[in-house]
């Protein structure tokens, strides 16, 4: 079924929390809730618990990459001195741990940050392209509700929009 993509403009936030209160009750065929996005101005420190817990999967970048970096500096350079076995050290381990214990930990910390800067452009969905159901009034004064749908909850969907007076709504037909 093709998605429906919807933007409803309203003048406060307490009218754009009683829609997502409804929205969340509402029993919508074709529509999930964590597909709702709500964009504001200003800060509304009730957001966070109005949409509810959403999933973090930055973390996991930054556990991955720290892991992997450890892990990629600590054999690297312990392949590297492991190569001389050869020479004589005089009675020194030929890989010695606690020295490479500092570049394990320098490589562990490059490996985070730069695993956790590709998970934000991933979990952001960056680069994009910027969708056309933009509005710059949401930058200025309004607050505005962006949501995904399919076909047959978009009348439902509109119905809570003009129930609780939006200003304005968008529609574009997506893929």
């Amino acid at each position: 079924m093709s998605q429906h993509h919807l933007l409803a403009l309203f003048n406060n936030f307490d009218e754009a929390e009683a829609v997502i209160s409804e929205l969340r009750s509402s029993n919508i065929k074709g529509f999930d809730f964590d597909d709702l996005t709500l964009k504001s101005p200003i800060e509304h420190h009730d957001v966070e618990t109005l949409l509810g817990d959403r999933p973090a999967k930055g973390q996991w970048f930054t556990l991955f990459g720290a892991l992997m970096g450890g892990l990629l500096g600590f054999f690297l350079i312990s392949g590297a001195q492991a190569n001389f076995f050869s020479q004589h050290k005089g009675g020194k381990p030929i890989v010695p741990i606690p020295a490479n214990f500092v570049l394990t930990y320098e490589m562990f910390i490059l490996g985070g940050v730069f695993i956790s800067v590709l998970g934000f452009l991933i979990c952001a969905g960056l680069p994009a392209k910027r969708s056309p159901l933009y509005s710059s009034k949401v930058s200025i004064d309004q607050i505005g509700i962006l949501l995904k749908a399919d076909a047959s909850a978009v009348a439902a969907i509109k119905a809570v929009f003009t129930k609780h007076r939006a200003l304005e709504i968008q529609e574009e037909v997506g893929k």
